[in-house]
């Protein structure tokens, strides 16, 4: 079973997402046979924070409220984070571009760490207050994740990879995706949000029972057969 999920790594709902999902997962018989592939998204291809600012006056100038108001909603969203485990400190936040991280992503995904790449992009930004689009942060992250320094090196010194975010961003539009995160499952089902870990219990286990149809036996008189209990066969 195919999920791909566009998400952002500035997305706190994103991280609470992925959670959730892991957990369903973590309960679902059939989740080796799983393949999650990490979608990019940028929620503001734009941004150029601002150094200093804090992730309450981003928030409060975005959307037209007072720091007051941003410091309860996101007071709010550490609650729910913490639920799932996480421990999101606003207070830290570095709000940043996040097209580079997509990229160092991108990368991670060719030496088949791109789950534990987005995690600790995820974990970096929302929980250690580290800056996502600081090169030699980026540098350090790319160690942690043992990907190869030369082409990490590379990856930062260049564009590389940015054709990739910008196909998933095309991807997104053609879906018609206007927030994250976005699940989509075997192309056929999306779900929208960071949903209850129920909701992806039942998604995973109809698409995954949809798949493989079970043969139904027609009304009727069983015909003559061999069975395990043997018989004349």
């Amino acid at each position: 079973m195919k999920i791909e999920i566009w998400s952002d790594i500035l997305c706190p709902f994103c991280y609470i997402g992925k959670r959730r999902l892991e957990k369903a997962l973590a309960s679902f018989p059939h989740a080796q046979d799983v393949e999650i592939q990490w979608r990019s998204f940028e929620l503001d291809p734009q941004a150029n924070p601002t150094p200093g600012e804090s992730q309450y006056a981003r928030l409060a100038h975005k959307y037209g409220q007072s720091e007051a108001w941003a410091r309860q909603m996101s007071a709010n969203m550490a609650q729910s984070a913490a639920q799932e485990g996480l421990a999101f400190d606003f207070d830290r936040v570095v709000p940043a571009n996040s097209l580079r991280a997509h990229r160092l992503v991108h990368l991670a995904a060719q030496h088949g760490r791109q789950d534990a790449a987005k995690e600790r992009l995820f974990k970096a930004y929302l929980e250690e207050g580290l800056d996502i689009n600081d090169v030699a942060t980026l540098t350090r992250l790319g160690a942690e994740l043992q990907l190869p320094a030369a082409e990490v090196e590379q990856l930062l010194a260049s564009d590389q990879f940015e054709q990739a975010v910008r196909y998933d961003e095309y991807q997104a539009q053609q879906l018609n995706i206007r927030g994250v995160p976005y699940f989509v499952f075997e192309d056929k089902y999306a779900v929208s949000g960071a949903q209850p870990t129920e909701l992806f219990q039942e998604v995973l286990e109809k698409v995954w029972q949809e798949g493989r149809p079970q043969p139904v036996q027609l009304a009727g008189a069983e015909g003559a057969a061999c069975g395990l209990d043997g018989g004349a066969c």
